[in-house]
């Protein structure tokens, strides 16, 4: 796979670094930070006096990017794949998505500093716009990885099990994991009228089914050399998928983007954010 490490000299991006020697060897591991130049913020200053000022901080910020690229090569784990390190300027979540774009990028790695659900949504983080924007699969490390040996893969219909397996068929992890596929099915009731019983029987035909999807996701894992686990659910998506990853103790959580895209995914959101902002480990998104 290529890897695209987004660095920003942030506690988080070194866990990052950390993280990756938990993932399989790259074919190509990037570097990349991005400076975030600010413009002067004198609108009354002379043309020439805002660009000197302009030069000196990029020229300043460029030094310190510098020594912080080489900082987090010296920190690499063994046998990461080989390494380039790049140094752009710009909106840091764009340079990113750009950037994968351009480079083919498989995966993503990225820190996420927190901001909140709700400021988040408001103003963006780098974490959040990266998520929503890219097309490529994206790692979201709000925390340390102690461990990699538990996935939790939550599941909603075949596309998103075709998508997943697609991904997973790359071998991403460096050591052997065990995934538990889920699938979670939203308690509605019917939009004609019924009685209990012939609810009741819906219920359960529905259930069924999920079980005979989410047992032939887990067997496909299987010949693909995974230790793999089915599970279904009836209930809240969201609160499902979070109480299942604690009682798994989860170390990653396996999702797609689903159901909203751009600008809409962003102020809206989709299952993947809202368990972004209450998951306790480590969040992989793929598209």
């Amino acid at each position: 796979m290529n890897m695209l490490l987004a660095i920003d000299g942030s506690d988080q991006s070194y866990e990052a670094v950390r993280a990756l020697k938990y993932l399989a060897r790259a074919e190509a591991l990037h570097l990349l930070h991005v400076l975030d130049v600010p413009a002067p913020a004198y609108p009354m200053m002379a043309p020439e006096v805002a660009h000197e000022l302009y030069s000196t901080i990029e020229r300043t910020m460029q030094e310190d990017g510098a020594r912080l690229l080489d900082r987090m090569v010296s920190l690499l784990p063994m046998d990461c794949g080989p390494v380039t390190k790049h140094m752009e300027i710009g909106s840091p979540a764009d340079r990113i998505v750009e950037y994968a774009a351009q480079h083919r990028i498989d995966l993503i790695l990225v820190g996420a500093r927190g901001l909140g659900p709700l400021k988040e949504r408001l103003m963006g983080s780098v974490s959040h716009r990266v998520l929503t924007f890219s097309k490529s699969a994206v790692l979201i490390l709000p925390n340390s990885v102690k461990s990699l040996t538990q996935v939790l893969l939550p599941l909603q219909g075949s596309q998103d099990a075709e998508r997943a397996l697609l991904f997973l068929r790359q071998h991403p992890f460096r050591e052997a994991v065990t995934i538990t596929a889920l699938t979670v099915l939203p308690q509605t009731r019917p939009p004609w009228p019924v009685d209990a019983v012939a609810e009741r029987e819906m219920e359960t035909q529905a259930l069924q089914s999920a079980e005979s999807f989410i047992n032939s996701v887990a067997e496909d894992l299987k010949q693909m050399g995974y230790g793999a686990h089915a599970k279904s659910a009836l209930g809240v998506p969201v609160e499902a998928i979070l109480q299942e990853a604690k009682a798994l103790n989860a170390d990653l959580l396996m999702m797609g983007s689903r159901g909203r895209h751009g600008l809409s995914r962003m102020v809206l959101g989709s299952v993947s954010h809202a368990v972004l902002h209450h998951a306790q480990c480590p969040l992989l998104v793929f598209h």
